[in-house]
C-alpha cells in the first residue's frame, strides 16, 4: 500500500541506501549528514506534487473519507526515492522516545528486499513531514538520520512484523514531538474487535496524497499460521502504508492509541481497495521500538 509517481498501488520493492547492519535483533541503516542535506533538497513542492498528478491513480475512495480538521498528533507523509523504482511515499506516525524523534511506519516502506536480478533497490531522500495538508508543511520537513525494522522481518513479502522506526533530525533545534505532538503506543493483549480509525495519505484521485484520509470501523484479530494481524474494509489506496491503526481516539484532541500500522489491501480489478490489514505487533516489534532511542 505505498504510493509511487508510476503506480497508486504498485509492486515496488524498496531497501536501504546501504548495506544495514544488524545488531540486537534489529537492522539499523544510519543516513549520512550529506545525504540528509540531499534529501531536503530534492523534496520541492514541485516533486511532491507529482506523486499526485499520475493519470493512473487508483479510484477514489468511498468507504475513507478526507480528514476534516487538524492533521491529529504526530500524523504525517513519509517520503522516499527507490532506485529503481522512483519517488513515493508512505504514512507515518511520532510516537513518544526520550529523544522526541522517533517515528513509526511500515516496515515495507523502507525494506524491499531485491530486484528481480537478485540486486538491492536503494533507498534514498528519506524525509518525514508531519502533519501535511495540501501542500502545507506547517511542523517542517525532518529529514530522516537513521532507519530499523526488526531481524524477524523478512521484507516486502513477509506479513509479519511489518513495522519499522525512523530517527529523525530536529529542525531549526526543535524535535518533531515537541512540535507535532505524538500518539500513544500500546502492545497490551486487546479483545478480538476494536473500534478503530486508522488515518493515512493514500495517493488516489480522492485527495492525491496532498489531504489526509480516514476511516473510522471495528477491526478484527485475524491469525493464520504464518502471523496474527488485524483487518477492516477500510479502502484506502497506495500511500496509507505505515498509517496509524488507533483505538480509544479522540477526535476533538487528536489523540488515540497506536496498536498496529498499515500494511496490506486487498486489490480489486477496477484497482480499489477491498480491505486493509495490519500486522499485530509482536514481543520484536515492541524490542524494537524499545531500543529506538538509540538510533
Amino acid at each position: 500500500m505505498r504510493s509511487s509517481a508510476t503506480a497508486a498501488v504498485a509492486a515496488l520493492v524498496v531497501t536501504v541506501a546501504a548495506v544495514p547492519a544488524t545488531a540486537a535483533g534489529e537492522v539499523v541503516t544510519e543516513v549520512s549528514a550529506a545525504d540528509r542535506a540531499a534529501a531536503l533538497s530534492h523534496w520541492t513542492p514541485e516533486r511532491i506534487a507529482q506523486l499526485g498528478a499520475d493519470d493512473r491513480l487508483a479510484p477514489a475512495e468511498t468507504t475513507a473519507k478526507k480528514w476534516d480538521g487538524q492533521v491529529p498528533s504526530g500524523v504525517g507523509r513519509l517520503f522516499v526515492t527507490f532506485e529503481p523504482g522512483g519517488d513515493m511515499s508512505c504514512t507515518a506516525t511520532v510516537v513518544p522516545s526520550p529523544g522526541k524523534d522517533v517515528a513509526l511506519t511500515a516496515g515495507h516502506c523502507l525494506n524491499g528486499g531485491f530486484t528481480r536480478e537478485d540486486d538491492r533497490v536503494k533507498t534514498s531522500n528519506a524525509v518525514f513531514v508531519p502533519g501535511y495538508a495540501d501542500g502545507k508543511q506547517p511542523h517542517g520537513m525532518f529529514p530522516v538520520r537513521a532507519f530499523a525494522w526488526s531481524a524477524q522481518y523478512d521484507g516486502p513479502s513477509s506479513s509479519g512484523s511489518d513495522d519499522a522506526v525512523i530517527a529523525l533530525d530536529p529542525v531549526e533545534g526543535h524535535h518533531v514531538e515537541d512540535v507535532a505532538g505524538s500518539q500513544r503506543i500500546s502492545f497490551d493483549p486487546l479483545p478480538s474487535t476494536v473500534d478503530t480509525t486508522i488515518l493515512g495519505y493514500p495517493v488516489s484521485r480522492l485527495a492525491r496524497g496532498e489531504s489526509l484520509v480516514s476511516c473510522a470501523l471495528p477491526a478484527t484479530y485475524q491469525t493464520n499460521s504464518a502471523y496474527s494481524y488485524w483487518q477492516t474494509n477500510c479502502d484506502m489506496a497506495g500511500g496509507a502504508s505505515g498509517g496509524p491503526w488507533l483505538r480509544d481516539f479522540d477526535p476533538a484532541t487528536g489523540d488515540g492509541t497506536l496498536f498496529s500500522v498499515t500494511s496490506k489491501g486487498t486489490m480489486r480489478e477496477d484497482g480499489t481497495t477491498a480491505d486493509l490489514s495490519g500486522a499485530a505487533f509482536t514481543d520484536d516489534v515492541r524490542a524494537l521500538y524499545e531500543r529506538s532511542a538509540t538510533l
